[in-house]
């Protein structure tokens, strides 16, 4: 089994898209680390697999595009998954 996709940028849309769909988890690690207070640069070694001493502007930005979809989720994107669960 291969690991899903990682962009450094998730695709933006007004609605959910494969690509949450197959990160639900991530964008819910993410949360959870933001919510403990955890340091963002060991959030994106751990969860992206990104040094971020060795490329900080990449790591920076998968980071904080990510977490940003990941909050859009729970305003918006998990209307879809209701409305999908009705279905």
């Amino acid at each position: 089994m291969t690991a899903p996709k990682m962009l450094d940028e998730p695709p933006q849309s007004a609605s959910m898209t494969d690509y949450d769909r197959t990160h639900l988890k991530l964008y819910m690690r993410l949360l959870d680390a933001e919510a403990d207070g955890a340091d963002w640069e060991e959030a994106v070694e751990i969860l992206f697999g990104i040094d971020p001493d060795r490329e900080p502007e990449r790591a920076w930005r998968v980071y904080q595009s990510h977490l940003a979809r990941a909050r859009w989720m729970t305003e918006h994107g998990y209307r879809d998954l209701l409305h999908q669960s009705l279905h």
